[in-house]
């Protein structure tokens, strides 16, 4: 049989085992295995079998996951969240739409030491949605903004998912971190101008909170020295070419262990869910991957992904036309698949089409990234519209699904901004 055939066929068989509900990590090393020993030999499947997990196990590249995994956790136990969403509530919630604008800037910042879009809308969630509900304010727009600004979690670096690329396409997560700083900003804002729109054309969805005294806003701000701290050690660190991403995962957790040891929110309880949580996490990421080693190991004796750049590089279509085609396709996906597994999924098969069309890597990667959040909170099946509405007690899902509408056409507008002006995701890489 064609090997390109046997390719096909292979995918197809992986989306079944997919349907059928069978975890990704192994759907992919299942699928690969078998394809494999029927390209190559039940020998050569086998040798496969046993070399694979102990090479991406022990490689010191991941060991850069379960260090900023970690991070995040210390980071949560220590009230970061809180404290931030606390800080920017005291300086706009008395404006229209501050309380809404406050926890979009209070995800924004917990994204920047926790790189999980999904923890970042469960954690904000629970803090912000009582207080908005409190004031008034219309649950489209308090859930809204909470599923949307959660996206910002694997935008803004450390981001799990720059992580996660850079290891699979073999570019430097550093550069990827640094790529991802200013789309993330901009985002924000996109975010803040919908919200601002929304309260301009109907102030009754989101009315002001109490003022709050200049004193108390001014003390506020010593709550946020937490974060500051973090994100300056961790990304000035990695800007500077003082450690590496793998080692800032590790000055990071020391870093969040001690802001919660100072702030007097660490104890054994604590720190054995930390790092429970955190092996769960890892070897959940693991497992994917090295099922994904399979399932590449299968593609590259097929000669499929090759042979699929080569035809869409070859076709008389404009590359941004293509690029649509496969950012739509993500959209899809992201829908009814957590971010991780999709990219994991489809870059050995959608990279080498992105280096044929002659795309920056780095700035294909932001793209990708910000897309995957997208579909995190499309309709039918966006993942964070789950948490939320697990997080909000009696909101329904057509409600909070109406809420980000507006909050999607703001990505929509954040991804042509990207493929129009891409020296916003390269100026900063290309300063280090």
């Amino acid at each position: 049989m064609d090997p390109s055939i046997i390719g096909i066929l292979g995918i197809c068989a992986l989306f079944f085992l997919l349907a059928i509900r069978m975890y990704i990590g192994l759907a992919m090393l299942v699928t690969g295995f078998f394809g494999y020993c029927l390209m190559m030999g039940i020998p050569a499947g086998l040798s496969l079998l046993h070399l694979v997990p102990y090479s991406a196990g022990s490689s010191y590249t991941l060991t850069v996951i379960p260090l900023f995994v970690l991070m995040g956790q210390f980071a949560y136990i220590s009230g970061i969240s809180g404290d931030i969403y606390k800080a920017v509530y005291s300086w706009i919630g008395r404006y229209a739409g501050g309380l809404s604008m406050a926890t979009v800037l209070g995800c924004a910042g917990f994204a920047a030491v926790s790189g999980s879009s999904l923890a970042t809308a469960a954690t904000m969630g629970t803090v912000a949605i009582p207080e908005m509900k409190k004031y008034g304010y219309d649950s489209k727009l308090a859930t809204g903004c909470v599923a949307a600004g959660g996206t910002l979690g694997i935008l803004i670096p450390p981001s799990l998912g720059f992580m996660i690329y850079g290891i699979l396409t073999e570019q430097s997560i550093g550069k990827l971190f640094m790529a991802g700083i200013l789309p993330g900003i901009i985002l924000s804002a996109l975010f803040l101008f919908t919200i601002f729109l929304q309260c301009k054309i109907k102030p009754s969805i989101g009315p002001p909170a109490e003022r709050i005294s200049l004193k108390d806003r001014l003390l506020s701000l010593k709550d946020i020295w937490g974060l500051l701290f973090l994100f300056i050690l961790v990304m000035g660190g990695i800007y500077l070419g003082v450690f590496t991403p793998t080692e800032a995962g590790g000055v990071g957790a020391f870093g969040a262990f001690l802001i919660a040891l100072v702030k007097g929110r660490l104890n054994f309880a604590n720190i054995k869910e930390s790092v429970l949580e955190t092996g769960k996490t890892t070897a959940m990421i693991f497992l994917i991957i090295i099922g994904a080693e399979f399932f590449s190991k299968f593609m590259g004796v097929t000669m499929l992904p090759m042979m699929l750049a080569d035809y869409i590089g070859g076709l008389a279509l404009n590359k941004y036309l293509i690029l649509t085609f496969i950012l739509f396709t993500y959209i899809l996906l992201g829908c009814v698949m957590d971010c991780v597994a999709i990219m994991i999924l489809t870059t050995p098969i959608i990279f080498p089409v992105i280096n044929a069309l002659g795309f920056d890597p780095i700035w294909y990667g932001v793209i990708m990234v910000l897309v995957l959040e997208a579909g995190f909170i499309t309709p039918p099946v966006g993942l964070n519209v789950f948490v939320i509405r697990a997080v909000s007690g009696d909101i329904e899902l057509n409600t909070i699904f109406v809420g980000i509408l507006p909050f999607l056409a703001a990505c929509v507008v954040a991804v042509i901004l990207l493929i129009v002006f891409p020296e916003i995701a390269l100026v900063i890489p290309n300063l280090m």
